[in-house]
């Protein structure tokens, strides 16, 4: 299995796809076990692609010390360089998006073109839904409680209408296969405790790659007016919303169409 040394910890990675090298940062709780994910998906088609499980996610390391946006961003910058990438695309997602902030302003080289997917600069620009606040939620109660925030048109009347596909969003949301597993955990708290001091608000006018802020029309965790004032603060940057919640690059197929299109607008 394909693992690089990077600073101090063992990331798992994989890479797939021929193209333009894109750096693909995935959110909260990514695990490259989980299929079908991005690599799945059209990406690959245009890119060379690299993407990995985060410190303290999946087959990754999963050290059990305070982790920083900065810590990830390091992470991400060291991997490409593992990869002998100088620069690349990049792709952040949710939780992802937030590295990706810090990535593109730690190491403002290494960034070619930026695309940020339902996410937020925390902050005074406003923060994602707090995760941390609902750890103590598993299972079934989590993902009843966060499926209307997810996609705000799934509330109580929807749930009523739709008792087969809410069932179904529900198992799917609640499993967990690996949560068992030895610092599983432990990595996920640390990843939460890393989210909520993200900020990057005050910094957002230093990015110099061209960027698009993506996002779902009808996301709770990365609202939509905090996309709207994150694009405002980023020198040039493109906004856009599609059909969809948080999880909208799989709900609107011209999302990922869209992102792949500026991405390649070189």
């Amino acid at each position: 299995m394909p693992f690089a040394a990077v600073n101090g910890l063992q990331l798992y990675f994989e890479r797939a796809g021929e193209g333009p090298p894109l750096l693909f940062i995935s959110g909260t709780g990514g695990d490259l076990r989980v299929r079908p994910n991005q690599l799945d998906g059209p990406f690959p088609k245009a890119f060379d692609m690299l993407t990995w499980d985060q410190r303290g996610l999946g087959r990754s390391d999963k050290p059990d010390v305070p982790y920083s946006m900065a810590d990830y961003a390091d992470d991400a910058a060291a991997l490409m360089t593992r990869q002998g990438w100088e620069s690349a695309h990049v792709v952040g997602v949710s939780f992802g998006g937030m590295v990706a902030q810090e990535l593109a302003l730690r190491h403002p080289g290494r960034v070619r073109r930026l695309v940020l997917a339902c996410t937020s600069p925390g902050g005074a620009g406003g923060a994602s839904y707090p995760f941390h606040e609902i750890e103590h939620l598993k299972g079934e109660a989590r993902a009843r409680h966060l499926l209307p925030i997810s996609d705000t048109r799934r509330d109580a009347a929807w749930a009523a209408a739709n008792p087969a596909l809410y069932a179904q969003l529900i198992a799917m949301s609640a499993s967990d296969p690996y949560a068992d597993e030895a610092g599983h955990a432990a990595g996920a708290h640390r990843q939460l405790e890393a989210r909520a001091a993200h900020d990057t608000w005050e910094r957002l006018g230093q990015i110099s790659a061209p960027t698009l802020v993506a996002g779902g029309r009808y996301d709770g965790v990365a609202l939509p007016q905090t996309l709207e004032r994150m694009a405002a603060r980023i020198p040039g940057a493109r906004l856009e919303f599609f059909e969809g919640g948080h999880l909208f690059m799989i709900q609107d197929r011209a999302a990922v169409k869209a992102m792949i299109a500026f991405l390649q607008d070189a």
